[in-house]
């Protein structure tokens, strides 16, 4: 009787081939109705003298059982173990995923290199809001209400005497609120005017202003500063030519140009034959802007610039559209 039960057992466990089988295998043998279990319900019928035997050998065939279903089931785990990371598996000599590292936008790194020569220069580096006051944007730097600039259709004005700064050289009024003589400061960031997109125009630019206010400034200092910073960042022959302007913040006023990156002066279509590209505009601070923020134009004097970054970018790398800028084109953004 316990061989017979044994035997099946074995056959059956042989056949297995997944934990819902195993388990129904243990339910048929050690199940509350299971042949195991019925066997223990047949010791009271069994003589005195053999009832111990037999209920030994019960226990025998249960724990025989018990074992082998326990080895039965962790035999069929590794099996589904093994095929699992099998599918899982990865491939550790094959080659990883090339991941692209990004890095400085080209106008980060102009800016970047522009404050860094002005900075061994000698200046400080401000920055100021982009959202700006008719005061600081036009009134304080002598631009009379009259004047073009001050045209809803130059200017983005987001309430009465509220606008987007046309320039940075509202920088040159606040510094000069807050700082006594001698300055010598730049401040560089966005700007924003109504203008045509094209090529050569866009309705935000980044600008670096320039300001040096001290006793017995002269000309002669804000062309030897720019001549300078031109040097370093366009190249060690470049020279600049200062034609006379008009800017009410300044006065004389002259537009700065450089001898052309890309003839050296010759004469090409890129400079349109004059051998010099220009680059913005400059002179000696204004009286009235002195005036305005309390410092005596008898005592002290100054000059101020403003190039663009986008400009000194489009130069110094040869780039033909400002629009590449802001166009998120790798392709472009890649070259640089």
């Amino acid at each position: 009787m316990f061989d017979d039960i044994k035997r099946e057992f074995e056959k059956r466990i042989e056949e297995v081939k997944n934990i819902n089988e195993l388990k129904e295998i243990e339910v048929f043998f050690l199940g509350k109705k299971g042949k195991v279990q019925e066997l223990f319900k047949q010791i009271k019928n069994i003589p005195e003298s053999d009832r111990k035997e037999f209920g030994e050998n019960v226990n025998r065939l249960k724990e025989y059982i018990e074992k082998n279903i326990e080895e039965k089931e962790q035999f069929i785990l590794n099996i589904q173990r093994e095929e699992k990371l099998k599918k899982e598996a990865i491939d550790i000599t094959a080659p990883g995923l090339i991941l692209e590292r990004g890095h400085e936008h080209i106008l980060n790194k102009v800016i970047e290199e522009v404050k860094s020569i002005f900075i061994s220069m000698g200046f400080d580096v401000f920055s100021g809001p982009d959202i700006e006051t008719d005061y600081y944007n036009f009134e304080a730097l002598n631009i009379p209400e009259h004047h073009p600039a001050r045209d809803m259709q130059d200017t983005f004005y987001l309430a009465e005497k509220i606008l987007l700064r046309t320039q940075t050289s509202p920088m040159q009024v606040r510094t000069m609120e807050k700082q006594k003589p001698p300055i010598r400061m730049i401040a560089i960031g966005r700007c924003y005017r109504r203008d045509a997109l094209d090529s050569s125009h866009s309705t935000q630019f980044h600008q670096i202003e320039g300001l040096v206010v001290d006793k017995n400034i002269s000309f002669a200092n804000l062309k030897a500063t720019l001549s300078e910073f031109s040097k370093r960042i366009f190249g060690a022959s470049t020279k600049v030519r200062f034609t006379p302007s008009y800017f009410p913040f300044v006065e004389p006023g002259a537009e700065t140009s450089i001898t052309c990156v890309i003839c050296g002066g010759k004469g090409c279509p890129v400079c349109k034959y004059t051998g010099y590209l220009e680059m913005g505009g400059s002179g000696m601070v204004h009286p009235n802007v002195l005036k305005n923020v309390g410092i005596d134009p008898e005592e002290y004097q100054g000059f101020a610039f403003g190039w663009g970054i986008e400009r000194i970018a489009m130069v110094k790398y040869g780039i033909p559209d400002i629009r590449y800028f802001l166009q998120n084109d790798m392709r472009f953004l890649k070259q640089f």
